[in-house]
């Protein structure tokens, strides 16, 4: 972006801006595909911010490089509160994990809301021989890099949950990317790989209709959504939590009246009580933050991941 530009965005950030803001429609950027949590979320919040804000807020998918695509183009958008972006913590794992991309999340973007999270929750095909994690963690200790698991593909929170709870348990099995979570849910109910880690309300159906077994799920908590299935600590392995969450970001340098504004907006909007009560349903809990929370929150995640990134990297 021009020198010019950037001043005009600059200058421009005032309150009065923030109190005309939006004066047309937002963007938001979804870097992943349509139907997955993230779009899905992107959709219900565009609905209720058009309600409260006045203006159009119109979800486009930019998929590709697991993330990677749509964050470099909100990376380099405009700084005037009129492209957003969905992440994930595909995003801060990506950070460590795809060294070569063109952006760096602390610098070329601003936190604006955290949105939701959720927990995932451990399946294997009924075919293999455990019944319990324990007796999966006991079987891939006896047969190493025999078993494998499936994933959405490399970076996202459903991989690096599984490589995770491999460092964790101190287990080898071998990562099989896919190129969403509809092919790698298909992989491991159809039995061509044995475990994946996935969504609660993507996969509970799947537990229900017994094509596949759940083995525990990984919040702090047992799953409102699978209440009889043990969490993985629970279920021995000790102090691990794996979820997936949801987070508004916008171009750096993005004026502060404006980020503001939205996030009082999103806040308001996941406590809705209608709101609260579909992701219940969805196994997904609100989030609230102010901007400088989300920051802290961010740089944790992103500390998080890079160790977990690590530990993959020495077994390579």
């Amino acid at each position: 972006m021009c020198v010019a530009a950037l001043l005009t965005v600059s200058m421009s950030g005032g309150h009065a801006d923030a109190d005309d803001y939006p004066a047309r429609p937002v963007r938001i950027i979804v870097p992943f595909g349509p139907g997955g949590p993230a779009d899905v979320v992107a959709r219900q919040i565009g609905i209720i911010l058009q309600e409260s804000l006045g203006q159009p807020f119109v979800v486009e998918n930019r998929t590709g490089a697991g993330g990677v695509i749509g964050t470099l183009e909100v990376a380099k958008a405009l700084p005037d509160g009129y492209t957003l972006l969905v992440m994930s913590n595909t995003q801060t794992a990506n950070e460590s994990l795809v060294p070569q991309r063109k952006y760096e999340l602390m610098r070329d973007l601003t936190p604006v809301a955290s949105l939701n999270t959720s927990d995932l929750v451990i399946v294997v095909h009924p075919a293999v021989p455990a019944k319990t994690l324990q007796e999966f963690i006991a079987l891939a200790k006896a047969e190493p890099g025999k078993l494998n698991y499936a994933s959405s593909g490399q970076g996202t929170p459903y991989h690096m949950a599984g490589e995770l709870f491999k460092a964790m348990a101190g287990i080898n099995i071998v990562h099989v990317p896919y190129r969403n979570s509809g092919e790698a849910r298909s992989g491991v109910i159809g039995g061509q790989v044995q475990m994946m880690v996935d969504a609660v309300p993507a996969m509970a159906p799947n537990v229900a209709e017994n094509q596949v077994r759940a083995l525990a799920t990984t919040g702090k908590t047992r799953s409102a959504v699978l209440p009889n299935i043990p969490t993985v600590v629970e279920a021995g392995v000790s102090g691990y939590v794996a979820t997936i969450w949801l987070g508004l970001m916008a171009p750096m340098g993005t004026p502060k009246p404006i980020i503001d504004k939205l996030n009082a907006a999103v806040n308001s909007a996941v406590r809705r009580p209608e709101v609260e009560k579909l992701w219940a349903e969805q196994g997904a809990v609100p989030m609230t933050m102010t901007p400088e929370a989300f920051d802290k929150f961010l740089r944790a995640d992103i500390v998080k991941w890079a160790d977990v990134v690590r530990r993959l990297d020495k077994n390579e």
